[in-house]
Parts: structure tokens; C-alpha cells; sequence
């Protein structure tokens, strides 16, 4: 899911302009957060609906799978009936919090807005407004610290900044927005591996939409998987995994690794690209739009180097390129077109599936098949439940009709959402 760079800044101290991509090493304010007590879990109403179907309000059950008595909840987003405005979830599970613009860059959140979650298997109900570009942040065993820039704009916590004040707490996030046409939402491996998060959706015509993510043992697992994939290439798969301290830790997807060090698998997909570049310079590669502009043929200019589809055009594309699907050929722009071709053709190459078929989006029984792969994605899948989840922010390509890798649920009439962190309930 796409997020408002300008309302939303990842562990760093920038000016209320930044529009490029938030992955500055600035380091987190000097003075550490004063957290507030949490207050007592959001009571008696907790397991009761208390919105109307159709209505501006939406119903979230919080659960605590874990194994841990500390947890806390954040939700976060923009107020779609007030102007977009940025909002902030209150520790009472009900209130709302539209921050002001504060006078300086990393100033600390008055307000309390950690939800606390209480011991196991409890469950908590909170009520949100219709936001857009929302978050519901978990963290487990300490609270997060989020501070406010200029604008307002909220400085979230970060996967790449060791300096960041939440840098080695364990916390995870699920993303939604909720507007008057639908509720959507989503489970995200696009940065990292955290704790387990499972969506369930609720709706007022009686359906219910699963997404069951991971279970307790989930990052382990992806933990040993990576180990063994960089047993088998030596490409450095296993320095995806960052140790926190007390044992823990998180595993970044590349994009984020190679944030952290930019030497990681540089030139990985070089031989690959040249074997695609080869494959479709004597043949057509048809991409479905899935659009009006229907189904394009491209093939490689010998003259420009380049694979060209009408009056688009893509350069080769580097290893940095594929795995982040924002930069290089991946960049959008203002061709409608090319902005179709740009997720299948990030898609193609994230799932190696170039080499395997001429037609994408490629069928799912061909993603991974080829050595030179993103294992990252490939080992995420495999370690979720049902298979679902983002693992590179195009993961949501799939040919028409198909079935959803991306792990997202969505409703027009949601009745109760239900997210909850821990993955006991898989176990």
C-alpha cells in the first residue's frame, strides 16, 4: 500500500518538503521519549459492535497472541472527514488526536496514544474514524517512540537507522485504509519481518475474509531458510537477519538490507537480466495491462539497449532497481501506460519468471523457479500459513483472475476488523 511521503517520515528529522523516499541515517532526537503510563485496556466494551453498517466509524479488534504480558497498540493515519488531516489513535481506544504543527523537527507526542493490549489471548476494541494510508503498529515488551516534524508530519520508527529510538524494539504493522467505499487492508513484508500479524474481516452481510499470516515460529523459520539459501549461493542472504539484543531479531527485505549496507548483493541480478535481455531481443515479451491500454508487445531496441513497448521504453534494470521497483526503469511518471507495464515487468523480474513464459503476469506455478530469484519473497511466502503476504511492494500482481498473494482483505460493508500479533493462534 502507497503512503504520503509528506504526512508520513520514517526515523528521521526532516522538513515538512521531503518528498523523496524516507531512508535518511539522521539520527532520532537526541532526548529520549517520555512514555506515559499506558492506561488500562479500552473495557466492557471491548467485545461489542458498536458501529452501523455504512457508517463513518469501524470497529477493530486488537488480540494479544503473543506470549508476552507488555504489547501495545498504535494507530495511526489521515482523517479523511477532516480535511486529511493527521490522526493519532488515543490510549482510550476511542478518542481521536489530530496533531498540531509543532515549532521544530522531532518534537515528542504529548498525548498518550499507546493502547496497551493486556496479558495473552486478550482482546481489546477500539473505534476508528474513515482514514486513509493507515497503520496499526504493534510493539512487544517496551512501547515506540514517535515524534512530530513541521507540517504536521509523523516521524515513524525505522528499520535502517540505527540511531532511531526504536531501532531494537520488537514491533511489526499492518496497513489499511478506510473510506466510505471499503475497508482495505493488508499484512506487509515489504521492509521487514517482524512479529506475526493475522488479519480477519468481518462483514455485515456475513462473510468473513481471512489473511492468517504467520505463525509463532514464522521468523525463525524464515531465520533458517535464509541461512540456508546463503549456505547454498554465498550471496549474502543471511545478513538480511539483524540481531536486536535479549535474542531477538528481524529480518529486512533487500530493499531495506542493502539500506543498511549497500555492498549486500550488489550485482545480483546481472546475469539474469543479461539472460532476459537475450531471451527477448529475438522475441516478443506481451505484458496484460490489465487496463484500456489491454495486452503490449515489447522486445530489446539493439540500438537504444533497450526493451521498448510502443512509445515506452525500459533501461536495463540493476540489481537495486528489482528489488526496490521504485528506481531506474521502475520509476513512475506521467505515461499512464508505462505505469501499467512498470508492476508486471517489476513483478516478472522480483519472480524470475522471464525466462519461464512470454506472457505476464506469469501464472503463480512458475514464481521462484529460476536459481537467481528473490529468495527473500520466495522464503516469506513459504513461511506464512496460507501463503499471503507482501514481500516486495509490487507482490500484488497476479494475472487476471488469479488468486491474491498479497494478503489483503477488503469489504465494502465491514462489520468488525480483526488484526492480532503473536501467531499463537496458529500454533
Amino acid at each position: 500500500m502507497k503512503r504520503l511521503n509528506g504526512l508520513f517520515q520514517r526515523g528521521t528529522k526532516i522538513g515538512p518538503t521531503h518528498r523523496s523516499p524516507p531512508q535518511s541515517h539522521s539520527p532520532s532526537p537526541s532526548t529520549p521519549a517520555t512514555h506515559q503510563s499506558p492506561v488500562s485496556p479500552p473495557s466492557a466494551a471491548r467485545s461489542r459492535i458498536t458501529t452501523i453498517p455504512g457508517g463513518p466509524e469501524l470497529n477493530i479488534a486488537l488480540q494479544n497472541q503473543t506470549q508476552c504480558d507488555v504489547v501495545y497498540a498504535y494507530i495511526t493515519g489521515r482523517a479523511l472527514d477532516s480535511n486529511n488531516a493527521l490522526y493519532l489513535l488515543l490510549a482510550d481506544g476511542h478518542t481521536p488526536f489530530l496533531p498540531q504543527s509543532p515549532a521544530s523537527i522531532g518534537t515528542q507526542i504529548s498525548e498518550n496514544i499507546a493502547i496497551a493490549l493486556g496479558p495473552p489471548g486478550e482482546t481489546v476494541m477500539v473505534t476508528i474514524p474513515r482514514l486513509a494510508g493507515g497503520r496499526i503498529y504493534f510493539s512487544i515488551g517496551s512501547p515506540l517512540s514517535f515524534y512530530l516534524n513541521p507540517g504536521p508530519a509523523l516521524v515513524e520508527p525505522s528499520v535502517t537507522n540505527p540511531s532511531d529510538a526504536n531501532f531494537n524494539t520488537d514491533w511489526g504493522f499492518a496497513e489499511f485504509t478506510f473510506n466510505r467505499d471499503q475497508l482495505y487492508a493488508n499484512i506487509s513484508y515489504v521492509d521487514f519481518v517482524g512479529p506475526p500479524i493475522a488479519l480477519q474481516l468481518e462483514t455485515w452481510g456475513g462473510q468473513t475474509h481471512r489473511v492468517l499470516g504467520m505463525p509463532a515460529s514464522g521468523l525463525e523459520r524464515v531465520c533458517d531458510e535464509l541461512r540456508a539459501q546463503n549456505a547454498l549461493d554465498g550471496k549474502g542472504w543471511d545478513q538480511l537477519i539483524v540481531q536486536m539484543g535479549d535474542g531477538k531479531c528481524r529480518v529486512l527485505s533487500p530493499n531495506q538490507g542493502m539500506v543498511l549496507n549497500p555492498a549486500l548483493l550488489a550485482g545480483y541480478f546481472d546475469h539474469y537480466v543479461d539472460q532476459a535481455w537475450s531471451k527477448f531481443s529475438s522475441k516478443s515479451m506481451l505484458i496484460d495491462t490489465q487496463a484500456g491500454f489491454g495486452i503490449v508487445g515489447g522486445q530489446i531496441s539493439s540500438s537504444s539497449n533497450t526493451i521498448c513497448f510502443g512509445r515506452s521504453t525500459f533501461q536495463r534494470p540493476s540489481t537495486r532497481d528489482i528489488f526496490s521497483c521504485s528506481t531506474g526503469p521502475f520509476q513512475t511518471g506521467a505515461d499512464a501506460e508505462k505505469n501499467c507495464i512498470i508492476p508486471r515487468l517489476a513483478a516478472a523480474f522480483n519472480r524470475s519468471t522471464l525466462l519461464a513464459t512470454d506472457s505476464f503476469p506469469a501464472d503463480r506455478g512458475l514464481y521462484y523457479g529460476h536459481s537467481i530469484t528473490n529468495h527473500y519473497s520466495r522464503i516469506v511466502h513459504e513461511a506464512n500459513v496460507d501463503g499471503k503476504g507482501y514481500a516486495f511492494p509490487y507482490d500484488d500482481v497476479q494475472p487476471s483472475g488469479g488468486p491474491d498473494q498479497s494478503g489483503e482483505v477488503h469489504a465494502g460493508d465491514p462489520r468488525l476488523f480483526t488484526v492480532i500479533v503473536g501467531g499463537r493462534q496458529l500454533d
